[in-house]
């Protein structure tokens, strides 16, 4: 599934998979339906994108499900994911529409974010014509 949204200035790519994600992605906001795991990692820096996020899909043993947002970090990019309970894994737009943020890299901090916000509402605060 691929669905695109334009919101306050930013434009938002939503893909069940983070494998999904094409060279028309490059400066865009990436909310995947993707655990945050170490297989990400190639994808999310396919393309210089301005966020990446991801589902913690319950964080799991030695942070597996969050694992990427630390090697996205050294790399600069902000990168998040949303909390397992607050959206279902592998669909990225509900985790868009109803995720709240449980874990984020530094560079996502920079940018404004903080835990506990609504996705749909964080990003184009955070990565929007405001932001």
């Amino acid at each position: 599934m691929r669905q695109e949204i334009d919101l306050d200035g930013v434009h938002i790519v939503l893909l069940s998979s983070i494998t999904e994600v094409r060279a028309c992605d490059r400066d865009t906001v990436v909310v995947s339906g993707s655990h945050g795991g170490t297989s990400v990692v190639d994808y999310a820096l396919r393309y210089p994108l301005r966020g990446v996020f991801f589902n913690d899909a319950g964080v799991g043993k030695d942070l597996a499900g969050i694992v990427s947002l630390a090697v996205l970090e050294r790399h600069g990019l902000a990168a998040g994911a949303v909390a397992h309970i607050s959206a279902r894994i592998g669909d990225a737009e509900d985790g868009f529409l109803c995720g709240w943020l449980s874990h984020l890299n530094g560079p996502a901090r920079a940018s404004g974010l903080r835990e506990r916000d609504l996705l749909r509402d964080a990003i184009p605060r955070c990565f929007g014509r405001t932001g």
